[in-house]
């Protein structure tokens, strides 16, 4: 399937394309948040280093990606300076079943953050969180 390439930013007629978004999630624990999001069907597409303790992990499902990246790797070799508190994002996963996905992340050990309710008349969500705290949102049309 081709990326759609959409104008972004413009300045003096030129043009800067974005294409291909993900999300990035820091961690403390990489491995940790590999593992919860493979069991929710996630697979890994990149690794770096290929040996040893990896420094960040790009999971993927359908056609969206998750880097998660190690707060220690954030800090040495880009400077940055992660700030872990807050979640001011959430992962969304669309299923034809809010209820059971719920209910079998929450017998997982997932902390629930809201249960399955309905909403807008048409849909059907429930929140839970990943072993970091960063919601996930659980999702269906009715």
């Amino acid at each position: 399937m081709k990326t759609q390439e959409k104008p972004g930013l413009s300045t003096n007629g030129e043009e800067v394309i974005f294409r291909t978004p993900s999300i990035n999630l820091y961690s403390h624990d990489v491995m940790r948040l590999v593992r919860f999001y493979e069991r929710l069907g996630f697979h890994e597409t990149f690794r770096t280093p290929k040996g040893g303790k990896p420094h960040h992990v790009e999971v993927k499902l359908d056609q969206f990606t998750i880097g998660i990246a190690s707060v220690d790797a954030a800090i040495n070799d880009h400077g940055l300076k992660p700030n872990l508190g807050g979640h001011p994002a959430e992962i969304v996963l669309w299923t034809d079943d809010a209820d059971l996905a719920y209910k079998r992340l929450t017998a997982g050990g997932a902390p629930s953050l809201s249960p399955p309710h309905d909403f807008l008349g048409f849909l059907r969500a429930a929140w839970v969180a990943d072993p970091d705290g960063n919601p996930i949102q659980i999702v269906q049309r009715r």
